[in-house]
């Protein structure tokens, strides 16, 4: 190969340049050439293909930093229609112009749905990348166990699991962690010590929300952050034992802090947020209100006389008070383990290309012996028996519902991922970085504009502006 293309698709995370940094970086060990393509799968759709030559003579351009969050590519959630094989077709035709031998995807399991026409076409690979954790499998034969039915009130088909057959062990996981989801955790974290703060002092009931969609990873690992209560989504809310564990604990101390995923389900499986469809091949929801609307549900249970009684509060809807982690979880700088990993996963999806793989993942690896490593594991390996992926569900054994915190299973597939998870220079930079004197005066840069300058197109670029001054003329 002598030059391979690489787009961010999806949702951002803060390791994604970490990860085009690492397959920069081995593809220049392997004089190996590297086209950036911009907005993801969006800068293909259309034929001036916007790219930029990362690598210009083998080495890496100065605007790859693994330190900064984001993409310096930009991102996009537009996907290609697998049947609509005309776009297929010129997309195809667009690369072959370009003399691109194979093509990365960075993204998450919505992605590696979508990377399927292509890898039909010409070599595609992907590197992981979701702050929720949800692309792998619990072990092997995960798939399997999803069963399909006809949807009564759609013209199409609802999935279920089936109860697991498959003793679990944190050794079989597929993809063990994935790129953001550290950093994730360390954002929802600190946010959770800070909101108790506030919570002691007023004699509040804080519900915070945390990302994640249907999979609780993320407020499994916010447990880091010592709220009294996490809520999953892989496990349906027990009201009765919340409420009152609610009061044991605003009795004791009197404040309480719970996390919950934005998927949370009640007894009857039903979502507590709202809900609508997103628009790639997984078909995943984007999921909102949760913590709203299990505030409304402990406003009920609760009452205005419970808090009246204690002469903490006037009402219940006064006590309980709602905040969502929201897209800080996203942004900004990848702390050390996803910096690292996200670089090694990058390096290792260029190996793949190399060595002929096509329609598989870079995934990271972990066992007791040797601790992380990167491997590979093939596309097909993560489809059910119809050819559909699945997001990642957190195992439940991960959780303890009675307890409603991490078990001991849970801890135990935790503490390699954040033990040293933060660096020395993590540190260092919050130290240099934050109260910077230079930041009160000088403009806020953006890497956006940097890029632009270096952006080329296969063909000339359409000036709309120009078009119309001249239809108009």
């Amino acid at each position: 190969m002598k030059r391979i293309g690489i787009l961010t698709a999806g949702g951002d995370t803060p390791a994604l340049n970490a990860t085009i940094v690492g397959a920069v970086t081995r593809a220049n060990q392997h004089k190996i050439e590297v086209y950036g393509f911009i907005k993801g799968f969006s800068g293909l759709l259309y034929p001036e293909v916007p790219h930029v030559h990362l690598n210009p003579l083998y080495m890496e351009i100065p605007e790859l930093d693994p330190t900064r969050g984001g993409t310096l590519l930009g991102a996009s959630r537009a996907y290609v229609n697998p049947d609509d094989t005309k776009t297929m077709d010129a997309i195809h035709d667009r690369i072959q112009r370009l003399k691109i031998d194979g093509l990365i995807c960075v993204g998450g399991d919505g992605t590696l749905n979508g990377l399927q026409p292509f890898a039909e076409r010409f070599p595609t690979v992907l590197a992981p990348k979701t702050i929720d954790n949800d692309l792998g499998l619990n072990y092997p034969n995960d798939p399997d166990e999803w069963m399909r039915e006809t949807s009564p009130d759609t013209s199409g088909y609802k999935y279920r699991r089936m109860p697991a057959r498959t003793q679990f062990d944190v050794e079989n996981m597929i993809n063990y962690a994935t790129p953001g989801y550290a950093t994730s955790v360390y954002v929802s974290a600190t946010g959770v010590q800070r909101i108790r703060t506030t919570a002691e002092s007023h004699r509040r009931i804080a519900i915070i929300e945390v990302m994640g969609r249907h999979a609780g990873y993320i407020a499994l690992g916010t447990a880091y952050g010592q709220p009294d209560i996490v809520l999953v989504p892989e496990h349906p809310l027990n009201t009765d034992l919340l409420v009152e564990r609610i009061k044991e604990l605003y009795a004791l101390q009197k404040n309480v802090v719970i996390v919950c995923g934005e998927g949370i389900v009640d007894e009857n499986g039903g979502e507590l947020g709202a809900r609508s469809t997103s628009t790639d091949p997984a078909g995943n929801l984007v999921l909102s209100g949760a913590s709203e609307a299990l505030r409304e549900l402990l406003i009920k249970k609760l009452g205005d006389a419970y808090f009246q009684r204690l002469r903490r509060a006037d009402n219940a809807r006064a006590a309980i008070f709602t905040r969502k982690i929201g897209h800080t979880q996203r942004g900004g700088r990848p702390i050390l383990f996803d910096r690292f990993y996200a670089a090694q996963l990058g390096g290792k999806s260029v190996d793949m290309l190399l060595e002929g793989q096509n329609n598989a993942s870079s995934i990271l690896q972990w066992n007791r012996e040797r601790g992380f490593y990167v491997d590979s594991f093939t596309g097909n390996g993560f489809r059910d028996r119809w050819g559909l992926i699945h997001a990642r569900n957190m195992h439940p054994c991960f959780y303890d519902p009675v307890q409603m915190r991490p078990s001991r299973t849970g801890i135990e597939y935790l503490a390699p991922i954040f033990e040293t998870a933060i660096g020395h220079d993590d540190v260092e930079h919050i130290r240099e970085s934050v109260f910077d004197p230079g930041n009160l005066t000088r403009s806020y840069h953006s890497i956006n504009t940097d890029i632009t300058k270096r952006i080329r197109y296969l063909q000339p670029r359409i000036d709309v502006d120009e078009t119309l001054r001249k239809a108009g003329s």
